[in-house]
């Protein structure tokens, strides 16, 4: 039972790679996709009503977050009709994002990305975003986007470098828990 949401946490890494083999935004792709959903929905919910909760379980719960917007991106991009400039927004959140993850290295010794409520939206918007490209206009769709990762991303990065102590589940800059 203590390995159950560790396992579906997994599954959601290894279905994100299937990702790679299926035509973009084909049924086996938005089938398997849409898996990666469930199985992001299912974990934490499990882990915190069989208190299995552990650290190792956040972690590898982002470690397939970021193998799944990975793949997404990487092989939803031709499809994404994205400029250079967001190209670079995009870069610019990554950097912030890598800068988070230094700072947590080398200030709590240990490898965190928080669970605020900015980066679950950022999430969410990120995952619903293939799933809506035959019905919205990109470049609004890409500017909301991007505009709430950012704003995410400097949030979790201003909570690392103000915490005393890493809170992986802290709900933002001014919610403690």
């Amino acid at each position: 039972m203590k390995l159950i949401p560790n396992c579906i946490t997994l599954s959601r890494t290894l279905l994100a790679l299937l990702l790679f083999g299926l035509e973009p935004l084909g049924a086996g792709f938005t089938a398997v996709y849409i898996l990666c959903g469930i199985t992001d929905m299912l974990d934490g919910p499990i882990a915190r009503k069989t208190g299995t909760i552990s650290s190792l379980g956040a972690k590898l719960d982002s470690l397939a977050d970021m193998t799944l917007v990975g793949a997404a991106l990487y092989t939803l991009y031709p499809f994404l009709g994205l400029t250079p400039g967001v190209l670079l927004w995009i870069m610019l959140i990554a950097l912030i994002r890598g800068a988070s993850m230094l700072t947590a290295l080398r200030r709590f010794r240990t490898y965190g990305s928080i669970h605020t409520y900015g980066n679950k939206l950022a999430g969410l918007l990120l995952f619903i975003t293939p799933l809506l490209l035959p019905y919205i206009h990109q470049g609004v769709w890409t500017a909301v986007v991007c505009t709430v990762a950012t704003i995410s991303a400097v949030e979790e990065f201003i909570i690392l470098l103000s915490s005393s102590q890493l809170q992986l589940d802290r709900k933002g800059l001014h919610r403690r828990r």
